[in-house]
């Protein structure tokens, strides 16, 4: 019979997060991460790799812990800077709706106040404050807070390459990408350097002793395994829905698929110094004469023609010469249950370009001819109102969770595993804490407040 002090069910980031901070923050370094496929292959290599610090109330928690992550990561940029390639490019959110400036000027206040950093606003005016472009500041020296254009001439001035409607523009400053699957497994590394071990296997039982974790059984391909383990960490992704139930627990997750596309953009179309960028209106996706004719007569695609739900993303990938671009756009997304291979729709590519065409319109020129794109992506496990589940589970002493991660593992993953490794040894704790706690959801307070919160923070 095996053992280890601790006992992690995934070696996606939210795993490998955790590991990293119990050995190189606690010394506590008896710890086995198992899982049946190679660590971070299932979501975390597909992420988007953007981090931000960008995020809704109520509340202050989601935008400290954020602030904390990111704090880790330019930290460990700063040690090593060729290994996160890390940028502070910014969230560019583009509207053409003129409408909707007092929403966007209302709920980037709120975010600035509840930490992001200072809020500037730009109306064309004698007294707007001077707006700094993303070409005049490095990864350290950057504004934080937020930058609210609603001046169409410097709009066109310095983001050209947007639609020619484009009115409103919010950019937000502690944001941008990083090389993510590199730092996930640099922190595996430096964990497993310091005793942290990796076990191929899949976790098929808890085996709980005067209600307190004593065991946990492993199926790997030699056969079933009892790992005596005094503690349980829940950070399986996809599968912590089905890890939670070995526990007893109904765990309030739910799964979305989220897919992405990579293309070589060869005609540049992207400008290579551009933000990650993001239409936040309602889309109407551009089509000639015969191709509506063609879908108004074809039921199974006439969904096509009506308005499509906004946020297209797109931003550069890649360094020095790359020409990589990367897009994103969910016009069918809805709850499911994890399935692999992913489901991947074949019209994916042409719709995702469309979608982002809306708002970049140079890359209308790929609609005859797109290059070949490569498609990948991954699970959102996603609670109600998709902010993570860290600490202590179910009642039962030694187990824990680190999940609900969402689209934003890779950002939050270093301040998250961070939280969950002071769980495990009883350390102080961040007051941001218990917004994290599993028992919220045993709260009627909090669950009324559910159906009034409104936006998600999901990008």
């Amino acid at each position: 019979m095996q053992s280890a002090e601790l006992l992690i069910c995934g070696a996606g980031i939210g795993g490998i997060s955790a590991a990293y901070s119990l050995a190189t923050k606690h010394n506590i370094t008896d710890v086995l991460l198992v899982d049946p496929e190679p660590p971070l292959s299932v979501t975390s290599d597909k992420s988007f790799e953007a981090y931000r610090n960008w995020w809704p109330g109520p509340g202050d928690a989601m935008v400290a812990l954020a602030n904390h992550s990111i704090n880790i990561l330019e930290r460990i940029h700063c040690q090593q800077p060729d290994l996160l390639h890390m940028n502070r490019r910014g969230y560019l959110f583009v509207s053409a709706d003129p409408s909707r400036a007092d929403e966007l000027l209302a709920s980037a206040q709120e975010c600035c106040n509840l930490g992001a950093g200072e809020f500037r606003v730009y109306r064309g005016q004698p007294g707007d404050p001077q707006y700094i472009p993303i070409s005049d500041h490095g990864l350290l020296d950057a504004p934080d807070g937020a930058d609210l254009i609603l001046d169409r001439s410097l709009i066109r001035t310095h983001f050209p390459h947007l639609a020619d409607n484009a009115c409103i523009l919010l950019h937000t400053r502690r944001c941008g990408w990083f090389a993510a699957r590199q730092f996930g497994m640099y922190m595996l590394d430096e964990a497993r350097a310091r005793g942290v071990r990796l076990l191929k296997g899949e976790v098929v039982g808890v085996e709980i002793a005067d209600n307190a974790v004593s065991a946990v059984r492993v199926k790997s391909s030699d056969g079933e395994t009892v790992i005596q383990a005094k503690r349980f960490v829940n950070a399986a992704g996809p599968g912590q829905k089905k890890v939670g139930a070995l526990l007893g627990l109904d765990l309030p997750v739910h799964a979305e698929l989220h897919m992405k596309m990579a293309i070589d953009d060869q005609k540049r179309t992207i400008p290579r110094e551009m933000p990650l960028t993001i239409w936040y209106d309602p889309i109407h996706l551009e089509w000639s004469e015969d191709e509506r004719a063609f879908l108004a007569e074809d039921e199974s695609m006439s969904w096509l023609l009506d308005e499509q739900p906004a946020v297209a993303v797109a931003r550069p990938e890649g360094v020095g010469d790359s020409t990589i671009a990367l897009m994103q756009w969910h016009y069918h997304l809805q709850p499911d249950e994890p399935i692999f291979p992913l489901p991947v729709d074949p019209d994916f590519p042409e719709y995702v370009l469309r979608g982002v065409a809306h708002m970049l319109p140079t890359t209308k020129i790929y609609f005859e001819n797109l290059p070949k794109p490569y498609v990948d992506g991954g699970y959102y496990m996603t609670t109600p109102e998709n902010r993570p589940i860290i600490g202590p589970t179910g009642g039962i002493k030694g187990a824990y969770m680190l999940g609900g991660l969402s689209g934003f593992g890779m950002q939050i993953g270093p301040a998250a595993g961070e939280l969950l490794a002071d769980y495990v040894a009883d350390a102080p704790l961040p007051d941001y804490a218990p917004a994290f706690l599993l028992e919220r959801f045993d709260d009627p307070g909090y669950l009324k407040m559910l159906e009034e919160w409104g936006a998600t923070g999901n990008l």
